[in-house]
């Protein structure tokens, strides 16, 4: 049985965000070298959000596939 979704926590973020606060952006543009110091935290430029990306998963057939292929690629000859 599930649990019903008013039951669920509410700070738990589901999904990821498409806005930053000004914190996370000036930060982001640091990274990017494209923050300089002094400069006025109002105005600034947007920053794109960069989305986490969902890895897919192999079929049990695959990975073990892979796993008895490994050894026999690696050895010298």
């Amino acid at each position: 049985m599930s649990i019903h979704r008013s039951l669920k926590s509410k700070n738990v973020l589901t999904r990821s965000r498409n806005v930053l606060s000004r914190t996370e952006r000036i930060e982001a543009l640091k990274k990017a070298e494209k923050w300089a110091e002094g400069r006025s935290v109002f105005g600034l430029p947007s920053v794109r959000v960069q989305q986490p990306r969902k890895k897919k998963e192999l079929p049990a057939e695959a990975v073990a596939a892979q796993e008895a292929e490994g050894p026999e690629s690696s050895g010298s000859e």
